[in-house]
């Protein structure tokens, strides 16, 4: 018994010995992690983001109750806090403000707490010795030194000086493509001769930092820049196929995947500029755990909802109004996302239109728009519906309430137009694009604007409301050709269960639609307007004789009666309910105003205008249409309902 406690006294005492020496061992370490070890290592970029995290982490979770402050420096480090940890959150939003205060709170810390200076800040990026420059480090330096005399209009600068926006041929490549090569950023980093101060080289280290930390990697800078929009992982392997390639591909393809040479997921980065999608082949995330943290964080702001393998995408818009689309597997076959940025300040007819003709064509749709026509915006993805919407509707007359109803907010009419009566309303996860719709029929607008007719009930809603709901209405569309227009709206009535008859669907579309814009986008990025097509709806004619009355005999009275029966049956088997016509053509790099619009639309049109531009719209039909079309037109009566506030012109 004895010896067992004598056992037990020394296991007691062999233990408490060893917790106080891992105590002693794990405090000195605790103060060597304190101190900056300084070697070759220590500057690296990799170790300044730790160094940097960890500050930021130490500076937010700090309590500062228990330091013993004054009550003046309790309040200023307070608000010193609540302001990081704000600026921490809203960074990663897209916020330029917050991403600025943060850079600056790096800058501070590795300049005044972790040493660096002149010499040692070349470990983290050899500034001084341009051959162990990666084109990534040319390129940031770079974008560093145009934007300090562009702003954000520096990759645009760079791109147009270089005429990087041109049709290549890459080696390995048998087609030309958009593609910026890391050769090209070197060429061009030589010519420049760049000089720099340490303080720019440190704020190109804070940049690189920064990215990997609360940015965007390596897009970071490029999002912000006034381009059209930038996606990632779109292009590349993924690595759920590297597997599948190891089963079927040869030696040397397998070797060119391991080194990284045939492109992954993660090195896909691409630029939408003016019209074109633009490859930076010299950028890449580095790995796919990177390009799927981009994915995970730029879509968050607002709080739109977790990106799961259930919902696979998400929609929505940045701080800075930028519209995103995020995928992600199994959904997709990789990780992705998709940044569109719509330049607000740029959004003006004169702007978007600058080809010969433009004065007709934007006095064209002036007009279209002052004269309250119902009018579609077609074309492809990319080819610039959404900008000339935004660019035509600065020409609706103040008086008019605008109601605005968009996938994502895109068009951001308040910022332009502070003044204005202006309401935007969006899809939501529980509240559908026809519920939207719904809501705002009881808004008191005057004109509706459809970012996007996507859906079968949204088509059928925006019919019904341009029939009852609203003075006129404005939307986008993907059709191709007018009758596809007409038919895709024809179907979305019909899928909806508002007809089910195809002629009286069609009937009420051709009927409410009056006007058809249609910009296209070609193979080297041109954005123009292709087309401007007005509806002309037919109308039905009784063709049919009496002639049988005066038919003597049986035989002729049946065969006038089968004259009209023919009509009859004709008529009801392939009755045409509209015909259209181009007022506005693009032809050989002009536009060439063609057909005159109808005398109902311009009666109409003529009705909706104040005098002035009642006065400027007859001078513009006499122009391209003759003086008898103006005075037809002004003599004829004004629609019912309408006020006949002395409309009719003088003959010129």
């Amino acid at each position: 018994m004895t010896i067992t406690n004598i056992l037990l006294t020394l296991v007691v005492i062999v233990a408490a010995v060893m917790a106080v020496f891992y105590y002693i061992k794990k405090k000195k370490k605790e103060e060597v992690e304190k101190a900056v070890d300084v070697d070759d290592k220590t500057y690296t970029l990799d170790k300044m983001k730790d160094f940097v995290k960890r500050r930021l982490d130490e500076i937010t979770k700090v309590n500062l109750y228990d330091i013993g402050l004054s009550e003046e420096e309790l309040k200023r480090r307070k608000n010193k806090k609540y302001e990081l940890k704000k600026a921490l959150k809203g960074c990663t939003y897209g916020d330029v403000n917050d991403k600025k205060y943060v850079q600056e709170l790096i800058y501070d810390l590795l300049s005044t707490e972790y040493g660096v200076d002149e010499t040692n800040i070349s470990k983290a990026i050899p500034f001084d010795i341009p051959s162990l420059l990666t084109a990534q480090d040319k390129f940031d330096i770079l974008l560093y030194a145009y934007k300090k005399d562009f702003g954000y209009e520096a990759l645009t600068e760079i791109i147009k000086k270089y005429n990087l926006a041109e049709l290549k041929y890459v080696e390995g490549e048998s087609k030309p493509s958009y593609v910026i090569t890391a050769k090209e950023i070197e060429d061009i980093y030589d010519k420049e001769n760049i000089q720099l101060t340490f303080s720019d080289k440190l704020s190109v280290v804070v940049q690189r930092i920064y990215q990997h930390y609360k940015g965007y990697s390596s897009i970071d800078e490029v999002r912000d820049m006034n381009i059209d929009g930038v996606s990632g992982g779109v292009s590349g392997l993924p690595e759920s196929f590297l597997s599948q390639v190891a089963q079927t591909a040869s030696g040397d393809y397998l070797n060119q995947v391991a080194e990284h040479k045939v492109p992954r997921a993660c090195d896909s980065i691409w630029i939408f500029f003016q019209g074109k999608s633009i490859r930076l082949a010299f950028l890449s995330f580095g790995t796919e755990a990177e390009l799927k943290r981009v994915c995970q964080n730029i879509y968050k702001y607002n709080n739109p909802g977790q990106l799961s393998d259930t919902n696979g995408y998400k929609i929505n818009e940045m701080k800075d109004g930028s519209r995103v689309v995020v995928v992600r597997p199994s959904f997709s076959e990789t990780w992705a996302f998709f940044v569109r940025k719509f330049d607000v300040k740029r959004a003006t007819l004169e702007q978007l239109v600058r080809d010969p003709g433009k004065e007709d064509a934007i006095e064209l749709l002036k007009f279209l728009v002052k004269g309250a026509r119902i009018t579609a915006i077609t074309g492809e993805q990319g080819s610039g519906k959404t900008t000339l919407l935004m660019g035509m509707i600065e020409n609706i007359y103040e008086t008019m309430n605008i109601r605005v109803q968009e996938t994502a907010f895109e068009l951001h009419l308040r910022k332009i137009y502070p003044t204005r009566n202006i309401l935007t309303f969006r899809e939501t996860d529980t509240i559908s694009g026809q519920e939207g719709l719904d809501v705002q029929k009881k808004t008191d607008g005057s004109v509706n604007i459809i970012g996007e007719v996507a859906t079968d009930p949204v088509a059928s809603w925006m019919i019904q409301a341009a029939q009852v709901a609203s003075k006129f209405t404005l939307f986008t569309h993907h059709a191709k050709t007018f009758p596809n227009l007409v038919t895709a709206l024809r179907n979305s009535m019909l899928r909806t269960g508002v007809f089910t008859d195809e002629k009286t669907a069609e009937e009420q579309v051709v009927q409410v639609l009056n006007f058809d814009i249609h910009q296209v986008k070609d193979f080297r990025g041109k954005r123009y307007i292709e087309r401007i097509t007005e509806c002309i709806p037919v109308e039905n004619k009784n063709e049919y004789t009496f002639e049988h009355r005066n038919e003597k005999t049986l035989e002729g009275k049946f065969d006038k009666f089968f004259d009209n029966a023919t009509r009859y049956f004709g008529k009801s088997t392939d009755k045409q309910l509209y015909t259209y016509r181009n007022i506005l053509e693009y032809i050989d790099g002009e536009y060439v105003i063609t057909n005159p619009i109808t005398d109902e639309n311009i009666r109409d049109m003529r009705n909706n205008m104040d005098e002035t531009d009642v006065e400027a719209f007859d001078k513009f039909i006499e122009r391209h249409w003759g003086k008898e079309k103006v005075t037809v037109d002004a003599s004829a009566e004004p629609v019912e309902g309408k006020a006949k506030r002395g409309r009719k012109p003088k003959n010129i």
